[in-house]
């Protein structure tokens, strides 16, 4: 009897290394022919599953599936699609099983973030209450860092660096221009509800006064007052002002001070642009100069300045989770487990779908300084680790070489159509 085949997916906003988690996931199948037979990936993540809509990586050369350890994106699409409660969208989960089925997936593996943890969770309880053999794992990713349990997200250390190397090189080319130009320079990074992102603009700073002078996190309320008074002082103590803004940014009553007045598919509140607010509020109250930012997407794809660190984790986890479901675990996925600080020295644990899923683990208060605009030591020792070693992908003609795929499509099975 045919060895099952397994089916692999995306999800969520994708980072620099969330490949690697393929890379590893599909490279350890391989080693494992007689367990696993080909493994599938969902072609824009569950709703590839969905919609029978699948890739059979079994094509790819080994070469190729290497590659994707040094390729950015997401190389099999992402999606944002949250799986309701089996009571408000049953059929959403008949189908998944109908399609497992109709493929023989045995092992569903799915990378992503605190709802996406939710996802895997929900299809695992639905598998085994429907009697059908189905193991779940889930693969941790996020550039927020949020998730709980897990010492970091696989995803966050590469964004720390970009920010932590941007932020550096914008206050050298603020410090170059202050005297006859632009005063206040904004850099917005993400973050939505947490401020570790924007905490890692504090690793470029060296001494007292270097930049970033402020860090705006989403846990300590906006004062509009406060933070105006905050960057004339430092304006006139030594000459100019570089702010780090999380897009979570909040006021007291937890209103993002960038609300769009929308939702993305996740039911999260669309921001529309910190950067921009705060300079607009800057200049309308103290006239300085300003120039502004917004890494956006530059953040999370930037695997030319990718820590190394985090490719190796991001690899690791997608090892893992092949490794846990051959050892007959379900409703898990591997985690980073901090053995020591320094040196910096982890291993890989495990935690329950059901104790990630939607939990946000926030900055700890300790992290911030007492004046809340800066980073404690604490929260350097902690962050600084994460952002370790440089890990360069290969370059041709002067560009890195990244991977791309035949995306050949697994032959549908199924003749009913499947609308999302």
């Amino acid at each position: 009897m045919p060895a099952p085949n397994a089916f692999y997916a995306q999800s969520g906003g994708v980072t620099s290394v969330i490949n690697a988690s393929a890379c590893g996931v599909i490279e350890t199948a391989r080693q494992h022919p007689d367990k696993i037979g080909k493994v599938y990936a969902g072609r824009n993540g569950i709703i590839g599953a969905l919609t029978e809509d699948m890739i059979d990586t079994s094509v790819e050369s080994d070469a190729t599936i290497a590659l994707l350890k040094q390729t950015p994106g997401g190389a099999f699409g992402s999606c944002r699609f949250k799986l309701k409660s089996v009571d408000e969208n049953l059929a959403e989960y008949e189908r998944l099983i109908e399609v497992f089925k109709a493929h023989d997936i045995g092992y569903f593996f799915y990378n992503g973030g605190g709802d996406s943890q939710d996802t895997a969770n929900k299809v695992a309880q639905f598998a085994a209450e429907k009697g059908h053999a189905l193991t779940c794992i889930g693969i941790p990713k996020t550039v927020d860092n949020d998730l709980p349990i897990t010492d970091c997200s696989p995803g966050f250390g590469s964004v720390a660096k970009y920010v932590a190397v941007s932020t550096r090189e914008i206050g050298l080319d603020l410090q170059a221009m202050y005297a006859t130009s632009t005063k206040v320079f904004v850099f917005e990074v993400m973050g939505r509800h947490a401020g570790w992102i924007a905490a890692a603009g504090g690793l470029a700073k060296q001494r007292a006064d270097d930049p970033p002078q402020l860090i705006l996190y989403p846990e300590i309320p906006f004062d509009e007052a406060d933070f105006l008074q905050q960057v004339q002082d430092c304006v006139e103590r030594i000459g100019y002002c570089m702010v780090v803004a999380s897009e979570g940014t909040c006021d007291a009553e937890g209103k993002f001070i960038a609300d769009a007045g929308i939702k993305d598919a996740f039911g999260h509140v669309q921001l529309g642009g910190v950067a921009p607010t705060l300079v607009n509020k800057i200049t309308a109250n103290l006239g300085h100069k300003c120039h502004w930012a917004v890494a956006d997407y530059l953040q999370r794809a930037a695997r030319h300045i990718a820590s190394a660190t985090d490719v190796d984790q991001a690899y690791a986890v997608g090892k893992a989770a092949v490794e846990f479901a051959l050892a007959g675990k379900n409703g898990v996925l591997p985690v980073i487990v901090r053995e020591s600080v320094n040196p910096y020295v982890w291993s890989i644990g495990e935690a329950n779908l059901s104790d990630v899923a939607n939990v946000e683990e926030k900055m700890p208060r300790h992290f911030i300084t007492e004046d809340g605009y800066g980073l404690t030591d604490a929260g350097r020792d902690h962050l600084l680790p994460l952002i370790q070693g440089e890990a360069y992908p290969s370059y041709e003609d002067g560009l890195p070489i990244y991977a791309r795929l035949k995306g050949q499509t697994v032959p549908r099975k199924l003749t009913t159509e499947f609308a999302i």
